[in-house]
């Protein structure tokens, strides 16, 4: 089993924590994960992109010349994708990118970034975090203290409003909670900031 040290919010070692080995070290699927990263951008397209064809620009509705006899190509309307202002070829439409992958894939893409994150020592384990009043200034310290200067992802058992509001403004530094945790947030901050008591549900969820 992983076994990493456990942080108070000073940053002074206060204990010692196992990790589950199925979730914690799980041999890493990179296939996998490359799988559910595009899927999580793909569902969060919006598709809304759109351009007209031939057929719905307006104007065009006869022949600017005839065909013989003035030297120019032949054409049959203005609105042709040659001319200026004319539709476009194969134009975009709003469509649905969004896909679903199986759960399997998705618990064992979970499993190998959170493996990810113990094996190249992204992750730091707190004690507690809670803040009676949000203050950004006072998150700023903790992760001074935790020596926290890169992006980082901080999850908590549950939403703490004080937690998410003294984070908020500071640069590359974001909030969840177990329940809203995903593969994409965790491979994308540098450093993985997890409560106990949000280890224990993780391990809950996907033992």
């Amino acid at each position: 089993m992983p076994k990493v040290a456990v942080y108070n919010v000073s940053g002074e070692q206060v204990s010692e924590i196992e990790l589950s080995e199925n979730i914690f070290g799980a041999e890493v699927n990179q296939h996998v994960l490359y799988d559910v990263v595009k899927n999580q951008l793909a569902n969060k397209r919006q598709g809304t992109q759109s351009a007209k064809t031939r057929s719905e620009v307006r104007g065009g509705g006869r022949k600017p010349w005839k065909q013989k006899g003035t030297g120019r190509a032949r054409h049959g309307t203005i609105r042709s994708p040659l001319w200026v202002g004319g539709g476009t070829v194969f134009a975009p439409k709003p469509r649905d990118y969004s896909y679903t992958l199986p759960k399997k894939v998705r618990r064992l893409a979970m499993k190998s970034a959170l493996t990810t994150k113990v094996n190249n020592n992204e992750l730091i384990v707190l004690d507690e975090l809670s803040l009676e009043v949000p203050k950004t200034k006072e998150m700023i310290n903790i992760l001074k203290n935790l020596k926290v200067d890169k992006k980082a992802l901080i999850v908590t058992g549950e939403k703490n409003e004080a937690v998410i509001k003294s984070a908020s403004n500071i640069p590359g530094v974001e909030t969840t909670f177990v329940n809203t945790l995903n593969v994409y947030d965790i491979l994308k901050y540098d450093k993985f900031i997890i409560t106990k008591d949000a280890v224990e549900k993780v391990e809950e969820v996907y033992v």
